[in-house]
């Protein structure tokens, strides 16, 4: 798939042109804004950062907690990542990997990625401009760091450098760490927060909404462990919830449930304050809490990893009919 230029009009990539000097002083200030920048020039074909990201969007404010954000996904794609510019290296997918809506502070955020392949980084940043890394991390991996970011709307690429191959990596998006090498591993303590922003977004459901289910691509799993609010809990889970729903009741049941390839557990703090647990409680391995009859109220939803605080790919559904 090939984006076309048009597609940018929304968000214009700057141009550094002779004879221009205002447009040239705005490049420099952003430039003086970033420690690694790629500027480029609008391109004939390229990625389209419009489309809906392959893995989601994140909602992040400055001092977020559960830093790094770990997103688990497959690099690369078919579309040369120079189009966008000539620093820009390896082959991407035409739409985002990743979108984060950023409310910045006094921190600096920072991009990276772990993998045993050589990838690339490509971002396109809220000031509308492109910036890209090849080996800033460890090894082959790229990073990129924003010494004052922007606050809006960052879309990120993981690509494959040297071929349209898809690998296995892992994006770290971070206030504290240049390289999610550097990140801390294991169970960090603590316990699940529900006074948190939601990892990926909020929504507003009615009894009776369409379309049903409501579904939410996401990454299950994080450091801490669920067991820490009971018995009944399994799994590991992130600081933040993943989702949440603001529900007004009627007369169906309320039915949550996840699915994926992996061992999942669900957590799921209700309007009444209780916390509601399951591990395989749906199909197979896949969790399902079911409200018979549903307070009107929020909904904060966690699903985690069972065993260990790896990330895996899930799809959590809101439902009033259906369990996974």
């Amino acid at each position: 798939m090939v984006g076309l230029a048009n597609s940018f009009t929304s968000r214009p990539v700057a141009t550094i042109e002779m004879g221009k000097s205002i447009m040239l002083m705005k490049n420099m200030a952003a430039a003086a804004a970033l420690s690694t920048v790629a500027i480029a020039t609008a391109p004939a074909q390229a990625q389209n950062y419009n489309l809906d990201p392959n893995y989601g969007t994140i909602q992040l404010n400055a001092g977020f907690a559960d830093d790094p954000r770990l997103i688990e996904l497959s690099s690369g794609g078919n579309i040369d990542a120079s189009s966008v510019g000539g620093g820009c290296r390896g082959y991407v997918s035409n739409a985002p990997d990743v979108r984060v809506v950023y409310s910045s502070g006094s921190l600096p955020l920072m991009f990276s990625v772990a993998s045993d392949a050589d990838t690339t980084l490509v971002v396109n940043a809220p000031d509308g401009r492109w910036y890209c890394d090849d080996d800033g991390g460890s090894g082959l991996n790229p990073a990129l760091r924003f010494d004052r970011p922007l606050s809006g709307r960052y879309e990120v690429w993981v690509g494959t450098y040297g071929s349209t191959s898809l690998q296995s990596a892992i994006l770290g998006i971070s206030e504290l760490y240049n390289d999610i090498s550097d990140r801390p591993a294991g169970n960090v303590g603590g316990a699940p927060d529900f006074s948190l922003d939601p990892n990926y977004g909020s929504v507003s459901l009615n009894a009776g909404f369409t379309p049903d289910p409501h579904r939410i691509r996401l990454q299950s799993g994080g450091p801490i462990d669920a067991s820490t609010l009971g018995s009944s809990c399994r799994g590991y889970v992130s600081r933040a919830p993943d989702y949440r729903v603001r529900y007004s009741s009627g007369r169906f049941p309320l039915i949550i449930s996840a699915e994926s390839s992996a061992d999942t557990t669900l957590v799921i703090n209700g309007p009444d304050g209780s916390w509601y647990c399951d591990d395989d409680g749906g199909i197979g391995l896949n969790p399902s809490i079911r409200f018979n009859t549903p307070g009107s109220g929020q909904y904060d939803i966690w699903v985690g990893t069972y065993g260990d605080t790896q990330l895996e790919s899930a799809i959590l559904d809101i439902s009033e009919l259906y369990s996974n």
